[in-house]
């Protein structure tokens, strides 16, 4: 009881605190990894949000106002995700969130957003549990079942395993749930997991596990992680003498930068490909070249579309009341950087996903090719 009269006492001090700003501009809060062990994620998501603000406010903005993005670092900490969102409602006052990245950090705030009537857009968070909080959270990405299933099938019908193991953090919703929905997805098809083990969060020692998987002799190795981690196992793994193809998430998507050659024969699922040849894709990938020097990777694509995402339902709203602008962001339809996106009754994406093959460039470097679509 005691909670539920903190939040609705938050929200009210919210509200309230919303009602008397008035403004020439249109301010969007957002939360994100800037620093820290993941900050890759989020400085490459708020890149993409900073383009497409750019973008918008050269095109008039929105609904004749600027667009003013107030980005808090929560240093990929769940703690420091509520810090930020609070600063964010209470003195910058405003009415929608884009973040946080990771899961964890992005479940820390759901509940105060539905509390605050805030709209929060999260950019990649994949746990399924995110969007429970209630009608206001959204999300851009599509969810780890999904992507399970993608890494699932994919196994099975284009690199035609039929053994597979499984290495997975036991503490990490993200990866639990890519496992989980790899593996029933992996056996439904009719493959046999042959392996499944698992490591603690901060583990840099995969040796003991690794010689179970290469003892039960898979055709293919699933590593549900984030990219730094990954990059030490594989290595690892490498080490061993197993050759057989990993699979992964899309939170490989960094292993470009930080692995080498025992990441190739590698494939991971994504919300796009850079080199595809859609011209909405074409068109955002220059842009983000001409602006950062860099092709840009799916963090950056997300935050791009989660930016136009708000920008769209803010204009099929015809206001800025948060209540409002929730109504029209979950009757999107459209087409973005990340596929034609609408939402479903949980308000998770309805949309494809990619399969990324990690191979070398004729640099010499370690680059991704586009390999397949998986549709919903």
């Amino acid at each position: 009881m005691k909670k539920i009269a903190a939040l609705a006492g938050f929200a009210a001090l919210v509200l309230s605190g919303c009602a008397k700003t008035e403004s020439n501009t249109i301010k969007v809060g957002g939360i994100a990894p800037l620093s820290g062990a993941v900050a890759v994620y989020g400085v490459e998501c708020k890149n993409g949000i900073d383009l497409a603000v750019e973008e918008i406010n050269a095109a008039g903005g929105i609904n004749g106002k600027l667009v003013e993005f107030v980005c808090e670092d929560d240093e990929g900490s769940p703690d420091k995700t509520v810090n930020a969102f609070k600063k964010l409602i209470t003195k910058d006052h405003v009415k929608y969130v884009i973040g946080s990245l990771t899961s964890g950090c992005t479940q820390a705030i759901t509940t105060l957003s539905q509390a605050s009537k805030v709209v929060q857009l999260a950019p990649a968070a994949t746990a399924p549990a995110i969007t429970e909080a209630g009608n206001f959270i959204f999300r851009a990405c599509f969810i780890d079942p999904f992507q399970g299933t993608v890494g699932g099938k994919f196994a099975i019908e284009s690199l035609k395993a039929k053994k597979a193991a499984v290495l997975y953090d036991a503490g990490n919703d993200y990866s639990v749930g890519l496992q989980d929905n790899f593996v029933a997805t992996f056996k439904a098809l009719g493959g046999e997991v042959v392996a499944i083990e698992s490591y603690a969060g901060g583990d840099k020692d995969f040796n003991a596990q690794l010689t179970k998987i290469k003892n039960a002799n898979p055709d293919v190795v699933y590593l549900p992680d984030y990219y730094g981690t990954v990059a030490l196992i594989a290595k690892q793994l490498r080490a061993q003498g197993i050759k057989v193809p990993l699979i992964g998430g899309d939170g490989w998507d960094g292993l470009t930068a930080n692995a080498g050659d025992e990441v190739l024969n590698g494939f991971y699922s994504n919300h796009y490909a850079d080199d595809s040849d859609e011209v909405v894709v074409q068109k955002f990938v220059k842009a983000f070249e001409d602006k950062y020097g860099k092709k840009p990777n799916s963090f950056a694509a997300l935050g791009y579309d989660s930016m136009y995402l708000l920008k769209d339902a803010i204009v099929a709203a015809g206001s800025e009341d948060s209540v409002s602008v929730r109504a029209a962001l979950e009757a999107s339809d459209g087409d973005y950087v990340t596929g034609h996106l609408t939402f479903d009754e949980r308000r998770n994406p309805v949309k494809s996903a990619v399969m990324i093959e990690l191979v070398k460039g004729k640099d010499g470097k370690i680059t991704t090719s586009y390999k397949t679509t998986v549709n919903p």
